[in-house]
């Protein structure tokens, strides 16, 4: 039998949790029985789990911040952050398949010493034109699509500056660090390669109250998203998946 994907969701509220999960399996072709699934909110990590036991490793977002300072991060929060922090230097030590999206790659970033902060590049919940980088068209996750396309996005703090090591696959206008890759097989997108309108339209009602928009624009940025041709980040969850198994 194939190694399971170990999938840790950070999110305390179960319905962004449960719809995210799906929304994993849903973009990256998985079953349920395919993966390991760990709400870091309510379990801890197994004692000296060994990531070798995994066909991969993917991280969910979260509406936590890495730059927080300690005394603003809740107890919750200061948990899930040591737990997946915990994981990077076996997973980069080793090259381990990983994707983090949205939260894992201020994780990945910081692991390797690069800033991760609010002083610039934070971006609005919706859409937003993300571009392919020469690197990146000859990544096999990204390799043969379009140069640029949209991907549902929307972060307070961001990475400020390419880690060491790193290759930068994927930049937008607005934020240079859209995608990144350590070694060969570490990964990570500032945007979500889950999502789909309907994700970010739970998501956008779930979260309307935690500073990232005015709550009284959730309704345009629902309709905004629906509007949006969000077709090819899912295309890089699948192909991790599939390259992985």
């Amino acid at each position: 039998m194939s190694k399971p994907f170990l999938i840790l969701q950070l999110r305390p509220e179960t319905d962004a949790a449960d719809g995210e999960y799906a929304a994993i399996l849903d973009k990256a072709g998985l079953a349920e029985a395919e993966t390991h699934r760990i709400r870091l909110d309510q379990q801890a990590l197994p004692e000296g789990l060994d990531v070798g036991n995994y066909a991969g490793v993917i991280v969910g977002g979260g509406p936590g911040c890495v730059s927080d300072p300690p005394d603003k991060k809740s107890p919750v929060e200061a948990r899930i952050e040591a737990a997946v922090l915990g994981l990077m230097p076996q997973i980069v030590a080793r090259d381990h398949p990983f994707m983090g999206c949205c939260y894992g790659i201020g994780i990945l970033a910081h692991h390797l010493g690069a800033e991760v902060s609010k002083r610039r590049f934070g971006e609005p919940v919706g859409a937003a034109p993300c571009r392919v980088t020469p690197e990146g068209a000859a990544d096999p996750l990204l390799a043969g699509l379009p140069e640029m396309f949209e991907a549902f996005l929307g972060h307070k703090e961001a990475v400020q500056e390419l880690p060491a090591g790193a290759v930068h696959l994927m930049t937008s206008d607005t934020c240079p660090f859209q995608m990144i890759r350590h070694g060969q097989n570490v990964y990570a997108t500032q945007f979500h390669p889950e999502a789909d309108a309907r994700d970010f339209e739970r998501r956008i009602h779930i979260y309307k109250g935690y500073g990232y928009f005015p709550p009284e624009e959730a309704a345009a940025l629902i309709a905004a998203c629906h509007a949006a041709d969000v077709t090819h980040p899912g295309t890089i969850l699948r192909r991790f998946a599939a390259r992985y198994r």
